[in-house]
């Protein structure tokens, strides 16, 4: 056990304790922090057999597999973002953003996956999305993969075969030839631990496969290597002549340990070693691979299950060595924290094999963190993930790609107000204690397409009307707070704009009916 990582854990989980009461006094950012908002290709853009794009595996699914989301819904037209999307950078003009995290879709650019064919119709798609934001002041980060796998190489292994690596270093050469001049922040992939929990382990995210044991491993090494391929390519080939960053997205939670007992303190430092550890320590340690601890006990449990060779695959010392660095900075996407304990309820619980049952611990979210979906509000652990992330990789430079909060439709969404300043309230408060943090993006735009939830849940600081065939955008009131936030960069728990009162025609519409029934009320009054 890592005595330092012990003190760190507990001594952040005792902050977390006693500060879970938000002070509402009003917190500034520094003036040069940067402010955005995220979204992703396939939730948004639609248009999925348009403009010469291929299918991705996302599109199969659909098809395929239409029980797998839970409203039946697909993205074919999403919010139709590929024909709207002048109007989603005026969403952006109207918040004051100064960075748009975007993705680009992998099959509209190459439809066969491969850089034998680059499609033409989708280079200038996304010209003209780039060009439109620069043009507008605002700066894009360009995600390169957010899960939109192109069918013909989902069918050829995926991530779950080494020649990915390859297949993702030519995908990432051909967006730095043609978009290198103009963007200058990139990042390579999006969480890989979900992507490949959830697609390859668990089998509710495309490509819909069920190997938690085995598959969830091999997935996650391709990952970081085809990270390192990306860098790479980028060092030697463009960076001198374009001289911009690349980084990538890992999604993290924070953990504390249900009681000060030594099983759950070491509980809570396995399942970070998983969840922070796993992707941050063959990039951003000095000694690089998988944390110790993953290795030693995926060896045991494999070795215990009657296995030859562990189930996770080790790394050869060129391979640890190729990793090393290979991110100029972290793309930090964070929501929810979790409890976790280690007693008997343990046993039996999880499939064997399964990186649950490696981890071998239960998780538990308080009933009185305000929650919706899968989402549990609880502030202080952004703060502590922050300061963890400092002390123990070298206080790297961050950028909060993704935060954010669902909510059922309407304008009115204090959910998402409360968690959004209380969220930003604790990166105020990590910058000021010296985390390295240099933006913040919401999570999301608008409301889009989400995944196996489909559009049951809302993130949009924009409401979409997923019946219009407009897909008309109109701000709710997290919007009106974000934008109020960015204009004076201070949290301000005190202001309460009216979503309804900021736009005329939606007023109007809104009040119509109230003003109606009061005028008939005081007509019969006086009858």
């Amino acid at each position: 056990m890592e005595v330092k990582k012990i003190l760190i854990l507990f001594s952040l989980s005792f902050i977390s304790a006693i500060s879970n009461e938000i002070d509402e006094n009003l917190k500034s950012f520094p003036a040069d922090f940067e402010f955005g908002t995220s979204t992703a290709s396939y939730q948004i853009e639609g248009a999925w057999n348009e403009g010469g794009k291929g299918w991705s595996m996302w599109d199969y699914v659909a098809r395929a597999r239409p029980e797998a989301i839970r409203d039946g819904s697909n993205a074919d037209i999403a919010c139709n973002s590929y024909h709207l999307y002048k109007r989603d950078i005026e969403m952006l003009k109207e918040l004051g953003v100064d960075n748009y995290r975007l993705s680009i879709a992998w099959p509209r650019i190459l439809p066969y996956g491969r850089p034998d064919y680059v499609n033409p119709e989708g280079i200038a798609y996304y010209n003209a999305v780039i060009d439109e934001l620069l043009a507008n002041g605002i700066t894009p980060f360009v995600t390169m993969y957010h899960w939109d796998l192109p069918q013909n190489l989902n069918e050829q292994g995926g991530w779950i075969t080494d020649e990915i690596v390859d297949w993702f270093g030519d995908y990432a050469r051909v967006l730095y030839q043609h978009f290198g001049d103009r963007v200058k922040n990139w990042l390579t992939l999006n969480e890989p631990y979900v992507h490949c929990f959830f697609g390859y382990g668990r089998g509710s995210h495309a490509p819909l496969r069920t190997s938690p044991g085995v598959e969830f491993y091999e997935c996650g090494r391709n990952i970081l290597l085809a990270n390192a391929r990306a860098y790479h390519i980028y060092d030697e080939e463009f960076r001198a002549a374009q001289g911009g960053k690349v980084g990538l997205v890992i999604s993290m939670e924070w953990v504390l340990p249900l009681t000060d007992s030594d099983d759950d303190v070491q509980g809570a430092l396995d399942y970070a070693a998983y969840h922070i550890d796993h992707y941050m320590h063959p990039i951003f340690s000095e000694e690089g691979n998988f944390p110790q601890i993953v290795i030693d006990r995926v060896a045991e449990a494999s070795a215990n299950q009657g296995l030859n060779a562990s189930r996770l695959r080790p790394f050869a010392q060129e391979q640890i060595d190729y990793m090393k660095g290979t991110a100029d900075f972290l793309g930090l996407n964070h929501y929810s924290s979790k409890y976790v304990y280690r007693n008997s309820s343990v046993e039996g619980r999880y499939d064997v094999p399964s990186v649950e049952d490696d981890i071998h611990v239960v998780t538990y979210q308080p009933p009185s963190w305000p929650s919706h979906g899968f989402i549990y509000e609880y502030a202080p652990g952004l703060y502590n993930l922050l300061m963890y992330l400092k002390d123990q990789y070298n206080n790297p430079v961050v950028y909060i790609t993704e935060n954010g909060f669902s909510s059922d439709t309407g304008l009115v969404d204090d959910g998402r107000v409360q968690y959004m300043r209380n969220y930003m309230r604790s990166v105020v408060d990590a910058v000021a204690d010296g985390a390295n943090v240099k933006g913040y993006f919401a999570w999301s735009l608008m409301d889009n397409f989400e995944w196996s939830f489909g559009y049951t849940l809302r993130f949009g600081m924009y409401q979409v009307d997923m019946d219009d065939p407009d897909r008309t955008r109109t701000p709710r009131k997290s919007a009106l707070v974000y934008k109020e936030i960015l204009r004076s960069r201070v949290i301000d728990y005190s202001y309460d704009p009216d979503p309804y009162a900021a736009l005329p025609d939606a007023a109007v519409a809104y009040y119509a009916p109230v003003m109606l029934n009061l005028i008939v009320l005081l007509f019969n009054l006086l009858m």
